[in-house]
């Protein structure tokens, strides 16, 4: 005869097992994303690419045609709730900085239908400029982005300055754009 609780010990022990596991599995894939979220931000102090897009108007914009100005290069989706989100703060920073030298520019991942691109700039009233890319060639020439919102904050002599994968926050890129208006 067992003691009482000893059949519940075991249960307890097996699922302390699988609870160990899926915490060594948790820590492991947050040491992979922290790795890889390290790697993300090498590219501050490189140049940018010289990459090119064409806005939803028609407008096409060479990245080095736009040297002697901070650019805001922000890669986003339709469907991406983050994207959807920092919408007000990529519109408060054009606003604010738009006439002062700021380039503000959304760039619509290539799986994003292009009608709903448009679509979506116009309902919103996006102030500043939306482009696509149907073929991949700005993601691949910012290092193959993947993942949004996925922003490159680009000085005047166009290097890159700050370059943040999740939601931007005007807040947090104020100081920053003030310094860049700043230099001569």
């Amino acid at each position: 005869m067992r003691p009482a609780g000893v059949a519940t010990l075991r249960p307890a022990a097996a699922r302390s097992g699988i609870m160990n596991t899926k915490v060594i599995g948790l820590v492991l894939l947050l040491a992979a994303v922290a790795a890889g979220l390290i790697g993300l931000f090498r590219n501050s102090g490189e140049l940018a690419p010289d990459a090119q897009v064409t806005t939803i108007t028609g407008e096409k914009i060479a990245l080095r045609e736009l040297h002697g100005h901070p650019v805001l290069v922000a890669f986003w989706a339709t469907d991406c709730r983050g994207c959807i989100e920092e919408i007000p703060d990529l519109a408060a920073l054009h606003d604010e900085f738009g006439a002062r030298g700021l380039a503000v520019i959304a760039v619509a991942m290539p799986y994003d239908m292009p009608s709903r691109v448009v679509e979506m700039a116009r309902a919103k009233r996006l102030p500043y400029k939306v482009a696509l890319d149907p073929a991949g060639q700005a993601t691949a020439a910012f290092g193959g982005v993947e993942l949004v919102p996925n922003s490159f904050l680009i000085g005047r002599d166009g290097r890159i300055v700050r370059h943040s994968l999740g939601r931007l926050r005007a807040g947090e890129l104020r100081p920053e754009i003030e310094h860049l208006l700043g230099e001569s």
